[in-house]
């Protein structure tokens, strides 16, 4: 799956769960694919783009964090 991609389904993903919910990155691929590293990573760098373009948050724990900066399992959430 293309950057693209992965930005347009974390979007449509957000949509589908409603105002304030969140996903995990990893709910973007299936089965084994979760275990790539270098999947995963094309996962975050979308979502750090889309968070760069101010329309995703990352949370840890219900609190905004910064994609740069944060370490361990992230949330993805619609920004307010």
């Amino acid at each position: 799956m293309k950057a693209r991609d992965y930005r347009t389904r974390i979007l449509e993903l957000l949509k589908s769960r409603g105002t304030g919910k969140t996903i995990c990155p990893s709910e973007l691929l299936s089965g084994d694919d979760k275990q790539d590293a270098v999947l995963m990573e094309h996962v975050r760098r979308s979502a750090r783009k889309l968070a760069s373009d101010h329309l995703i948050e990352f949370t840890q724990r219900g609190k905004v964090v910064d994609p740069a900066a944060a370490k361990g399992p992230v949330r993805l959430r619609r920004k307010h």
